[in-house]
């Protein structure tokens, strides 16, 4: 990031930016280029998706000793003002997220054990189905279900951070009119601007902010265009449509750049002519290869300043742009988290 933007971003706060969704390799490197982009707090996805306890818990376990190992750069974070404590410090503070909640899938009470493991915020299903609902590649028309209802009232109970980006409509709709605290999508764009299953029509982007709660519009390239290769325009135009649409106290940032994450090998076996969700990366045009995995502009974390620059030149004020990038999340945190 450049000397003009780093002075940009302290000023701004001393959070300058907040990723509500980050899946970045866990490495002290890692937690070095995210720092040097301005980015003080972190919701880490600390577990795969569709894994049950046992694996979950290996993982936590690992995330917990590479902390350790790293403690002058990263530090694990449960609350806004250890957020704050961890950014004075100048350590990434990182939030333990989920993706989805198959590893409670026999008993939701579990939830209970995660809370004071450390783990704030929580998606119910990834692309699939499980016991609690429907995910955003399975049946659109699919509810919540019985399990699914008993999950939200002890996220609500808990104080803990409910979120629904990867969640089928239906079962998202079912959520945000069922919950009593605010709900986020962490990385979610604009359906209307990009039409890929995996983003979001404006009905439930208007019910999220009713309850309080944000939208993060995320930098991975299938989510920002389809036919050709999007750009920091491209997030721009999202994050204008947002704020056009419910206001920008609603509009967060969450960048699902799996940075570091995955080989040439890894990618082809994920996005390649024969992707594991074609109904989101077969629809792009012939410009989404490992070369262009990323959008430039934001090809590390490193980069993250570069947002700020790009809203700014957009024509956000430094207010509005503080709210986005990290000001609203820490709002939606501290209201859901009490603390």
């Amino acid at each position: 990031m450049n000397t003009h933007t780093a002075s940009r971003a302290t000023a701004l706060s001393d959070q300058a930016i907040i990723d509500g969704l980050y899946c970045a390799t866990l490495t002290r490197d890692q937690f070095e280029r995210t720092l040097a982009g301005g980015v003080k707090a972190v919701n880490l996805t600390a577990t795969t998706p569709n894994t049950d306890l046992s694996t979950c818990l290996s993982t936590l376990a690992k995330l917990c000793r590479t902390v350790a190992e790293n403690a002058d750069r990263a530090r694990i974070v449960t609350s806004v003002k250890e957020m704050s404590a961890a950014a004075k410090d100048g350590v990434l503070g990182i939030i333990i997220g989920t993706q989805d909640a198959t590893f409670l899938d026999h008993d939701v009470e579990l939830l209970r054990i995660m809370k004071r493991l450390g783990m704030r915020i929580l998606q119910p299903v990834y692309n699939d189905e499980n016991r609690f609902g429907y995910g955003a590649l399975a049946d659109p028309e699919g509810r919540l279900k019985k399990a699914g209802h008993d999950w939200v009232e002890l996220m609500n109970e808990l104080r803990l951070q409910i979120d629904l980006s990867h969640c089928g409509y239906a079962t998202a709709r079912d959520v945000l009119t069922t919950s009593k605290r605010p709900v986020i999508f962490s990385h979610s764009n604009a359906r209307s601007l990009a039409d890929s299953p995996r983003n979001i029509p404006d009905d439930l982007v208007r019910m999220a902010a009713k309850t309080g709660g944000t939208v993060g519009i995320t930098l991975w390239p299938p989510l920002l265009g389809i036919a050709e290769r999007p750009t920091l325009e491209n997030f721009c135009d999202h994050v204008d449509y947002m704020v056009n649409l419910v206001g920008v106290e609603h509009v967060a940032f969450g960048s699902d750049l799996s940075e570091g994450t995955k080989t040439l090998e890894k990618w082809l076996s994920l996005y390649g002519p024969e992707p594991i969700w074609p109904e989101v990366t077969g629809i792009l045009g012939p410009w989404y290869t490992y070369e262009n995995r990323a959008t430039p502009g934001f090809e590390t974390m490193a980069d993250a300043g570069n947002l700020l620059d790009a809203l700014a030149k957009r024509g956000h004020s430094a207010d509005a742009i503080e709210k986005i990038m990290h000001g609203n999340l820490l709002r939606v945190y501290r209201e859901v988290w009490g603390e």
